[in-house]
């Protein structure tokens, strides 16, 4: 065999480190069980989607089945990319997590293994999962092919835009390994990083398009941005009609690149630094990374002497004791709550989050009330704000639940704190009434937004009374409805806590019977990221298809609520339009009740999970005790 072609494969098929990630990952559990969920999730779906497109009927003319078809293909390949894009960090995160372990970095550089071995081995044995889900989807999405309505070239068009999204965050997992400045925390920042990108990339595009600054025929086709997002990128490929791009020939350079094929400008750019991020990483991979940790003195720094993070006061006589600290009555919620203020870089994270969202919201009402912007870039901007931080402090709170518990177990604390007093009851409520008593600052950030709008839209405006209200458009003959519904504030405030609370619980219940804080924060996002898209969706298409119940079915979910507050006509479109002059009032009511109902529901849920893990709470921590 020709060397070269031995280099080749020991870089990819017969590459060692690959073979064992396959080898052993192929033998979990763990693993079958996300496959299975995906593909059935994937079949749902598509059956939901035809069975609603189709009318159930037993038959449907040509036509009919060539648009369900379409619009099945639709649906599924949105929510492939949503589900790559949340479990590519979930096999990514074993890359992440060796920072966490340098003894086998340590022992793997001592291999005879080259550094693009170490490298590809790393990321082609943790990528062949997420390319093996891809895969396993395509029979169904053939079956599209039934029906009509699909061309081929769009479905292998959208498998390119998964595959690149997944490629790129396999790079950056390996790019974040190698250089050692990334812990087992990593995981999370990985999804707020990732949630915050696509949001603001969203926003911004929807912000163009509507300003006309977008390629077709009035602007309010592609953008530079659509390139860039796989979600946009995706859309201009299965919607040209609404989403369209700029013809072909018309533009020239870079201009070209971007707006007349994104698809092709996506799988390019994200293609490109992949392959950045791996040269990188190679060169890199045997000089220690990019990690320098500089040894503490004896001297706290000042700015923790200021906040009072000192770790303690020196006597006189040279000695260093801990000053006493008033805790609540419960230990365990006390050191949660204040544990989370610990170093300068979660105070800094913490309170930026909170300045920076009130600080934006009024930028927007003011901009807004001075005619800066109409009413349509006041509600995205509102609606993009809002949503992209509940979805960061969703993930914050998830991400704090469910290392709680898996933390203590890894570094013993756990085994001591059996030893006192403290009930299961009292650590397991202790762990939540802390970690929400931290959030409610960030929960309170989209609140005091829609507060902040809705009494703008309440008082009519500031400068100009007439920025109170705007036309409903055709479909109410020119009724004016609020900008933003008056109760914006209280009904989000009503959906957001509980849910949070919720989310906290499920943390600490996949913290609780996780062995460590990768596998725990994994499986609480993927259960809630399923769980809020099923809820989101399902409430957001009986919102508008179902009069009356369907606003109250919108309350289930804060992010539905959110967009029922901003757009109220396109959310509850049903009830609004055919309850005659009272549609509005009669959504708003439903709306309400069915906030309401989902904070009792969600409250149930949480003294329901928290019954049942104290019930199991020693078996469980004697089945784990002694693993990390």
């Amino acid at each position: 065999m020709p060397a070269f072609l031995r280099w080749i494969l020991r870089l990819a098929p017969a590459n060692p480190i690959a073979v064992r990630l396959v080898q052993n990952g192929s033998r979990r559990s763990r693993h079958m069980y996300i496959r299975s969920a995906y593909l059935a999730l994937l079949v749902l779906v598509m059956l939901w989607a035809l069975l609603v497109q189709t009318g159930g009927g037993g038959s449907a003319s040509f036509r009919t089945l060539a648009e369900a078809g379409a619009s099945t293909f639709t649906y599924v390949a949105y929510l492939q990319i949503f589900l790559i894009c949340v479990l590519s960090p979930v096999f990514m995160a074993g890359a992440i997590a060796q920072e966490a372990s340098p003894r086998t970095w340590e022992v793997l550089l001592t291999t005879p293994l080259g550094r693009l071995q170490i490298v590809l081995g790393n990321l082609l044995g943790r990528l062949f999962f997420v390319l093996a889900l891809l895969f396993a989807s395509l029979p169904l999405f053939a079956l599209t092919q039934y029906f009509g309505g699909v061309p081929g070239s769009s479905i292998f068009a959208s498998y390119l835009v998964a595959a690149a999204a997944a490629l790129l965050v396999g790079a950056i997992a390996i790019a974040l390994a190698v250089s050692r400045i990334a812990g087992r925390r990593a995981v999370f920042t990985f999804y707020v990083a990732v949630v915050t990108y696509l949001g603001v990339t969203y926003g911004l595009d929807a912000w163009l398009r509507t300003r006309g600054l977008g390629a077709g025929p009035a602007g309010s086709g592609v953008t530079w941005l659509t390139g860039l997002n796989p979600f946009l990128a995706l859309d201009a490929l299965l919607n040209p009609t609404t989403n369209p791009s700029a013809d072909r020939g018309t533009l020239s350079g870079l201009s070209a690149f971007m707006l007349e094929a994104p698809v092709r400008a996506w799988v390019t750019i994200s293609t490109v630094l992949s392959l950045g991020l791996i040269a990188a990483s190679t060169l890199t991979v045997r000089t220690g990374g990019l990690a320098k940790r500089a040894k503490e003195g004896r001297k706290l720094p000042w700015y923790r002497k200021m906040l009072g993070l000192s770790g303690g006061v020196e006597s006189e006589d040279g000695q260093t004791f801990r000053p006493p600290r008033q805790v609540w009555q419960n230990p365990i919620a006390w050191r949660e709550a204040a544990a989370r203020n610990a170093t300068l870089a979660r105070i800094i994270a913490r309170w930026s989050f909170i300045v920076l969202g009130i600080a934006l919201a009024l930028v927007v009402i003011i901009a807004y009330d001075t005619s800066a912007i109409n009413a349509t870039d006041y509600r995205l901007a509102l609606l993009v704000i809002v949503l992209v931080e509940l979805a960061v402090t969703t993930l914050v709170a998830i991400n704090m639940s469910a290392t709680a518990i898996s933390r203590e177990r890894e570094d013993g604390t756990l085994d001591l704190l059996l030893t006192t007093p403290v009930t299961p009851g009292e650590y397991l409520g202790g762990k939540m009434r802390g970690l929400v008593a931290y959030l409610l600052p960030m929960i309170a950030v989209p609140v005091v937004t829609m507060l902040l709008a809705g009494a703008h839209a309440l008082i009519g405006g500031l400068s100009q009374p007439d920025n109170a209200q705007v036309p409903a458009g055709a479909v109410l003959s020119g009724t004016m409805i609020p900008v933003v519904l008056p109760e914006a504030g209280l009904l989000l405030a009503l959906s957001a806590a509980p849910f949070m609370a919720l989310c906290v619980m499920i943390g600490l219940h996949w913290s609780l019977k996780s062995k460590g804080a990768i596998a725990s924060v994994v499986g609480a996002v993927i259960v809630a990221a399923i769980v809020a898209a099923v809820v989101g969706g399902c409430g957001f298409n009986a919102g508008r298809s179902i009069p009356a119940v369907g606003p109250a079915l919108l309350g289930l979910s804060p992010f539905a609520t959110g967009l029922a507050l901003v757009e109220p006509v396109d959310a509850m479109y049903e009830t609004v339009t055919t309850s005659g002059t009272n549609g509005l009032l009669t959504a708003r009511v439903a709306l309400l009740i069915g906030a309401a109902s989902s904070a009792g529901i969600h409250l149930a849920a949480v003294w329901a999970l928290h019954s049942q893990m104290v019930k199991r709470f020693d078996m469980t921590v004697r089945k784990l005790a002694g693993t990390s």
